[in-house]
């Protein structure tokens, strides 16, 4: 069974910055998987804030994490420094899935890839409600 290659750095349309920490590798030397997710979350919200999106403490609507995926294709160790690749692959009407890679600074070929899928939903109620426009606009410059 083959698998499809990673996609490129050239795949993504913004990077964010992250450095491993000392307590981000396992026994067997490598960053353990459970920190890939949490640079994609990093990646995505940091974004979000970045463009004026989200307000973490008083705004309206909230992302919710539905799914979660990674494939692994080199590892990572303490100390690197990692690119996080973002682009949104898929937009609906109140979720978005992003892809994401991971890139080792100064490597082209990804250490890893990802996706991530939020659906937006009302802080209060909890229910699924549209993307604002502002939100869609913003996505659809990084789809």
């Amino acid at each position: 069974m083959s698998r499809e290659p990673l996609r490129p750095r050239t795949a993504y349309h913004h990077f964010t910055p992250i450095s491993t920490r000392w307590h981000d590798n396992d026994v067997y030397g490598h960053v353990n998987n459970v920190v890939y997710y949490s640079w994609f979350d990093t990646a995505v919200n940091s974004w979000l804030i970045e463009v004026g999106l989200l307000d973490i403490e008083n705004g309206n609507p909230i992302g919710l994490v539905v799914e979660t995926g990674c494939r692994y294709a080199a590892s990572v160790e303490f100390p690197q420094r990692v690119e996080v690749g973002l682009k949104v692959a898929r937009l609906g009407s109140s979720s978005v899935t992003y892809h994401l890679g991971i890139f080792v600074e100064g490597v082209e070929d990804p250490a890893a890839e990802g996706q991530f899928t939020h659906v937006y939903v009302d802080r209060d109620t909890r229910r699924p409600t549209p993307l604002p426009d502002a939100w869609r606009q913003a996505l659809e410059g990084i789809a």
